[in-house]
């Protein structure tokens, strides 16, 4: 890990006319080679995968494992999964020389975290939510770094106002709104819900859920005036997304392999990687060679027989 002397904060880049781009929070995928790439495809802000805050605190070989970052690395947001405010605060203080801001996960709908009291449950506990943002805001020694939250939306959206007013109230920097409740999973996005809350509160939003294009970024802006949006299977699928590619380029491809080898990514998360990058342009039967590698150089070997290299697009 390496410190930054950063002056400025995130919030300056919400401007206004600007659409912030940010790469969600993915557990296993939003980890360093990964979020080094999507920045090569012009995305602006990057979310570590979520951390559970108590594990972090008590394990150095988990602060290890789970939190790496360099100094190119930025602006980089760490997500915390946590339901005591002290183990959050204590947690940003750790990781706010090498970052430019925490997230508090409110939406993992996943049952082991709801039941240990972390995630999605945490949107019907807004004093606590209030609580923890407020000890963050307190304890971490600066100002420009910032503290936000991550939702699902309540069924009665009354309740998610009152959460994200109260939020606002406790000094949170902004909301990110994945546009479903706890309970929905590939239902269509609620953008009406999304706009709803960004019409209720004065600080930045940003909208999560289906972001498969970058046509999506304008037209779920204009939709809903938010100012941001936050993608995640897109950009699994696609990390070139956010430059206006309808799919995965071939020069993204091997960027994504010269990162993960430079970083020393794991094949299974190197490969996985890739077979989401390839899932929209392979045939079923590439599909079952690819998807059965098992070595980084029968991948390497596979993509150069069957796409070429980078430098054959010029020939």
């Amino acid at each position: 890990m390496e410190t930054s002397n950063h002056n400025s904060s995130i919030m300056d880049m919400f401007e206004k006319g600007k659409v912030l781009k940010i790469c969600a929070p993915m557990v296993r995928y939003s980890k360093l080679a990964f979020r080094s790439l999507v920045r090569k495809y012009n995305c602006d802000i990057c979310f570590t995968p979520m951390i559970v805050a108590d594990d972090f605190m008590r394990s150095v070989k988990a602060r290890d494992s789970e939190f790496t970052t360099n100094e190119s690395d930025r602006p980089l947001i760490v997500q915390f999964a946590a339901h005591d405010a002290q183990t959050l605060a204590d947690s940003a203080c750790v990781v706010a020389p090498f970052s430019d801001g925490v997230d508090l996960n409110c939406g993992c709908p996943q049952r082991w975290a709801t039941s240990a009291g972390y995630g999605a449950c945490l949107i019907n506990k807004p004093e606590l939510v209030k609580d923890m943002v407020t000890h963050v805001r307190n304890q971490v020694d600066n100002p420009n770094y910032t503290a936000s939250i991550k939702i699902r939306i309540h069924k009665d959206l009354r309740q998610t106002v009152d959460l994200c007013q109260k939020a606002e109230s406790a000094g949170v920097s902004w909301i990110t709104v994945h546009g479903r409740t706890a309970e929905e999973r590939h239902q269509t996005v609620h953008y009406d819900a999304i706009k709803l809350i960004k019409d209720s509160v004065s600080i930045p939003v940003i909208a999560n859920g289906d972001i498969k294009y970058l046509r999506d970024v304008e037209s779920i802006h204009q939709l809903t005036g938010v100012d941001g949006v936050m993608a995640a299977r897109g950009l699994l699928a696609n990390p070139a997304m956010f430059s206006g590619y309808e799919d995965a380029p071939l020069e993204c491809i091997w960027d994504w392999v010269d990162m993960a080898i430079e970083q020393g990514t794991s094949f299974t998360c190197f490969h996985q990687h890739l077979i989401y990058m390839l899932e929209r342009v392979s045939s079923m039967p590439e599909k079952k060679v690819f998807n059965s590698l098992s070595s980084t150089s029968a991948v390497i070997d596979y993509l150069q027989n069957t796409y070429g290299l980078v430098r054959d697009l010029a020939t």
